[in-house]
C-alpha cells in the first residue's frame, strides 16, 4: 500500500461504487487490469457479501487470473458507511481492495490484514484520520 493507493473520507452511493473506486486506484498504479475491478464486483453479486470480514470492514478481491499484474492493495475510508448486505458486519467504513498474484500471496496478505483488524485502536484511528501519511504509519507499525 502506498500514498497513491489510499483515499480517505471518500463519498460513495453504495457498495459497488466503493469497490470500483478502490479498484480504480489499483488500475491507476498498473497493478491490475480494469477487468479485475469488474471481477471483484461480480464476485459480490454472485457470492454475496462474504468480503465483509469484520464489523465495518470489507476486503474486495477476485482471482489472480482475472487481471492481476502485481500484488497490491488499496484502502478507502468512506465518508458515510455503506451496506454490503452482511447483517453481522454492516455498515462498512473501511474498504481494502486486494490484488494477489497467487494463492500464497493472497494468504499472506490475509494474515497481515487479520493482524491489523485485530488491533481495535489502529482500526479506530484509520477510520477517523484525515492524513494518508498517518494511515501508512499505522499500517506499517
Amino acid at each position: 500500500m502506498t500514498k497513491a493507493t489510499i483515499r480517505l473520507n471518500v463519498k460513495v452511493k453504495n457498495w459497488e461504487e466503493a469497490i470500483r473506486k478502490g479498484g480504480e486506484l489499483l488500475v491507476q498504479e498498473d497493478a491490475v487490469e480494469q477487468c479485475y475491478v469488474d471481477a471483484m464486483v461480480r464476485a459480490v453479486k454472485e457470492l454475496g457479501p462474504y468480503i465483509v470480514i469484520a464489523p465495518g470492514f470489507a476486503m474486495p478481491h477476485a482471482k489472480a487470473e482475472n487481471g492481476v499484474k502485481q500484488i497490491a492493495m488499496s484502502l478507502l475510508t468512506l465518508e458515510s458507511p455503506v451496506k454490503f448486505g452482511n447483517p453481522d458486519n454492516d455498515p462498512v467504513k473501511v474498504v481494502i481492495c486486494l490484488a494477489a498474484v497467487d494463492h500464497t500471496t493472497h494468504i499472506e496478505a490475509m494474515r497481515e490484514l487479520a493482524l491489523l483488524l485485530s488491533d481495535s485502536d489502529k482500526m479506530s484511528q484509520i477510520q477517523s484520520t484525515r492524513q494518508v501519511e498517518e494511515v501508512l504509519a499505522l499500517i506499517q507499525a
